[in-house]
């Protein structure tokens, strides 16, 4: 990592260079980079804080949702506790 007059001139890495090699890479879901899948590595399966926060952020936003199984269309809607 390069420094200059004590600040970092790049995003700091979630695994130091010595453990880089501890475990399976897989790609990261939010840049596509690479990103070790190792305990080393706290922010698994993302490469870095800022790619896990991305995708906190989007989750938090609604970006991602778990579809819903549609009712049939001669289903009542409303409480569920009315239903059969």
């Amino acid at each position: 990592m390069e420094k200059t007059a004590g600040m970092s001139t790049k995003a700091t890495p979630s695994v130091d260079a010595s453990s880089a090699s501890a475990g399976p890479t897989v790609r990261c879901p939010t840049c596509s980079g690479p990103s070790l899948f190792a305990p080393a590595n706290r922010f698994r399966p993302f490469c870095s804080e800022r790619c896990y926060q991305i995708d906190l952020g989007a989750w938090a936003n609604e970006e991602f949702r778990v579809p819903a199984p549609m009712p049939p269309e001669d289903s009542p809607f409303g409480d569920p506790r009315t239903e059969p």
